[in-house]
């Protein structure tokens, strides 16, 4: 049995209306009742390499290819009523 390679993420950084706080059990960030936060979830999770998803972050495999890093972090970065910047972790 190989070992299975450890998940990186991509981290959010929120507008301070969808900033997910401490304590905040899932009502805020990616996992907004929101119709457009439903769908941009959605979305991230429809990728094969996406292991999972946080109110705060998007895990992945960590041999995704480059190029899929930059298109998810691009994708995520141009919802500009969500998120103010994305970073690689």
């Amino acid at each position: 049995m190989s070992p299975v390679p450890a998940a990186t993420y991509l981290r959010a950084a929120f507008q301070p209306a969808w900033h997910p706080g401490a304590g905040d059990p899932g009502r805020r960030g990616f996992f907004a009742p929101d119709p457009r936060a439903r769908t941009l979830l959605r979305v991230l999770v429809s990728y094969p390499e996406v292991r999972f998803v946080l109110p705060d972050r998007v895990g992945r495999e960590a041999a995704a290819e480059a190029r899929l890093i930059d298109t998810l972090m691009r994708f995520v970065g141009r919802q500009a009523w969500l998120v103010t910047g994305v970073t690689v972790g």
